[in-house]
């Protein structure tokens, strides 16, 4: 009798116990006291404080570098397209040396500490006398001329250790956080698909408390006070983060090989046993019980790893079915990948051309008050943080009603849609920017670009809203789509994988810039991107991005209707 209260009082505990996780210890942990949303509560406030240091410094950066700097805007913009495709490329660097080597949580603690460095220098390089304020100045040229130099060049070591460090923090948290919530629990599940949801409304949130009150510091206060704050706000983040410690979940990672190496193989197999038969193949397959499936259809020349090239079958010198489905999953990721570029082309020019484009319009609010350019950023954040909740407790449960899928609509029907409204807003901005420039000329003022153009700055504010909308959509999507359908082991990578999409989109904005400033400002003529806005052509710009991104859509609609997702995801 003793004993069967005893099993009867036991077993709520072992039902308790969460498979696969220990705690910062060590030691096996129960689902009541550990992860879920207490645990992502802290990374959620954690990624708010890194948005606040990054976009500190990332969405007025290219005020900073017209002014103090000098630069033209041409220069400027590409140096910000710099800066943001090597900060979205680098966390695949930080993504592999937390799956292989470090692990995310010490990753993100290595990445915060330089995080808080690299501000700190930033913060320093804007003690130092710029190049706006030394002009005309009877100082020794040879001294103004070193000094000059040597701001320039510790502002951009300390902007790019910024991206660096960036490059371990970013993959690193959302997987971490993602990991709170276990597949296995159907609630957790459940929360876990709105995690990504809460997690990119908190990213957002951060980010608008930038816009609103640090540009407006940078702008009519002091640039270090600027660039100061975001390091104490990294500061907080790190200490919020180590705070949350006892309730975090550890995976526990098995004596398996690396997942790089066992996905790696299935490829050097598969080449090695190019000349294999399909028969033999066809052979093996059947010999292991493999039924066929969609999946296995696919890239079929990866199935010629399941043979050794000498014909052995010993242990290690094959490759496993699941091994192979790794290798292909990560194929299947390429086409929306790729066709994903044309959407992170179009979302690089936020901080750039429409930060410049609203410089020269009123943005007067009151009298003696106007709202700085950058600031106008926020109205992405704002309709991200006003919608999203609109969309987790509004559009997925009618949605779910409808198709009867867990998130209301797939993953790929998510982005898709983002695409669409991303193409959109291109099309408004031009047709903005033409009432623009017909304004500045009804009022003879073409050749002053120093004089604000008598068109309020607000006519930006559907391109904005559009561009925020297409981010709940596919911004969000990308995310849980590149974590999802990645075997477990390379979620970081999964996560940098979708980072990278705005690195490489970033990259080639800065390319198309280069070359359409080459192409259409030769022999004295008036580039589409003038200093003078007023003589620029910005709509012919974005209308070649509308039909640019026109086009990537088609192509991603045609690569979607052929994926098939992983694990039997239909999220």
């Amino acid at each position: 009798m003793a004993a069967s209260t005893l099993s009867a009082a036991q077993t709520p505990l072992l039902d308790d116990t969460v498979d696969g996780s220990l705690d910062y210890k060590g030691r096996p942990l129960r689902r009541s006291n550990s992860g879920g949303w207490r645990s992502a509560s802290f990374i959620i406030a954690v990624e708010i404080t890194e948005r606040f240091a990054y976009y500190g410094i990332s969405s007025n950066l290219i005020t900073y570098l017209t002014g103090p700097l000098g630069e033209s805007t041409a220069t400027a913009a590409a140096q910000v397209n710099a800066l943001s495709g090597a900060a979205s490329l680098l966390p695949l660097l930080g993504a592999f040396i937390a799956d292989s080597f470090l692990g995310r949580y010490r990753t993100i603690i290595l990445a915060s500490l330089l995080y808080i460095l690299g501000l700190g220098l930033l913060t320093l390089s804007a003690t130092l006398p710029s190049v706006s304020t030394s002009v005309g100045q009877n100082a020794d040229n040879v001294t103004l001329s070193s000094s000059l130099q040597f701001q320039v060049i510790l502002f951009f070591f300390s902007l790019y250790l910024v991206a660096f460090a960036q490059g371990g923090h970013k993959p690193c948290v959302q997987a971490f956080g993602a990991d709170q919530f276990d597949t296995q629990d159907p609630e957790e599940c459940k929360a876990k698909s709105s995690f990504f949801n809460w997690w990119y409304f908190g990213m957002c949130a951060g980010t608008l408390i930038t816009l609103w009150v640090l540009n407006y510091i940078q702008d009519n206060l002091s640039w270090v006070l600027g660039f100061g704050i975001p390091c104490i706000m990294m500061c907080v983040g790190l200490v919020v983060f180590l705070l949350g410690s006892t309730t975090y979940r550890f995976s526990v990672k098995g004596d398996e090989e690396s997942p790089f190496m066992r996905i790696g193989r299935v490829f050097i197999m598969a080449v090695r046993n190019w000349k294999t038969a399909s028969s033999a193949i066809a052979a093996e397959e059947e010999a292991r019980g493999t039924l066929p499936t969609e999946s296995s259809k696919q890239f079929k020349f990866l199935n010629k790893a399941l043979l050794a090239p000498d014909g052995s079958k010993e242990q290690g010198k094959v490759c496993s079915i699941r091994e192979v489905e790794e290798a292909k999953a990560l194929i299947r990721l390429a086409p929306v990948w790729a066709t994903s570029l044309f959407y992170a082309v179009v979302f690089a020019q936020s901080s750039t051309f429409f930060t410049k484009q609203g410089a020269t319009m009123d943005r007067s609010i009151t009298a003696g008050l106007e709202i700085p350019a950058a600031t106008l950023q926020s109205f992405i954040s704002l309709s991200i943080v006003l919608f999203i909740p609109i969309y987790d407790r509004i559009f997925v449960p009618l949605a779910r009603a409808v198709t009867g899928k867990p998130a209301g609509i797939t993953m790929l029907q998510r982005i898709g849609m983002g695409m669409l409204l991303s193409a959109t807003s291109m099309v408004v901005a031009a047709l903005v920017e033409i009432q623009r420039l017909k304004t500045a000329q009804d009022y003879g003022l073409v050749d002053k670009p120093n004089v604000t153009v008598p068109m309020s700055v607000w006519w930006l504010i559907p391109q904005y809203v559009l561009y925020g909308l297409a981010d709940v959509f596919a911004m969000v999507g990308l995310q849980e789509f590149f974590y999802d359908q990645v075997p477990n082991e390379l979620r970081s990578v999964g996560l940098a994988l979708y980072l990278s999409i705005f690195g490489v989109g970033s990259f080639l904005s800065s390319f198309l810039i280069s070359v359409i400033e080459n192409v259409t400002g030769g022999d004295g003529r008036d580039s589409w991107f003038a200093n003078n806005l007023n003589r620029a052509h910005l709509d012919y710009f974005y209308w070649l991005l509308a039909a640019f991104s026109a086009v990537g859509l088609a192509l991603y609609f045609y690569s979607a209707k052929f994926y098939i997702y992983a694990r039997g995801s239909t999220l």
